[in-house]
């Protein structure tokens, strides 16, 4: 399977519940034995630096709120 051509798709959640949904994901895929068929799952981040009481402080953020970015390979119906 390493010549199968796999496409980004987006997962809508909640936002604030990104990484939760990622987490599931990750363990519905593995319980489902469909880790062949799934490249990456991200979650779009971007990193900002705020000042707070006069001191620089980076901070990740997420950079489109509420979507997770899922690399797969569609097959057909999935159980």
């Amino acid at each position: 399977m390493g010549d199968i051509e796999m496409k980004w798709y987006v997962v809508r959640a909640i936002g604030g519940q990104e990484a939760k949904a990622k987490q599931f994901l990750e363990s519905e895929i593995s319980a489902a034995g469909l880790k062949a068929y799934i490249g990456q799952i991200l979650i779009p981040t971007e990193k900002v630096m705020l000042i707070r009481n006069g001191k620089k402080i980076m901070k990740e953020r997420n950079f489109f709120p509420g979507y997770v970015l899922v690399e797969c390979y569609m097959v057909g119906e999935v159980p």
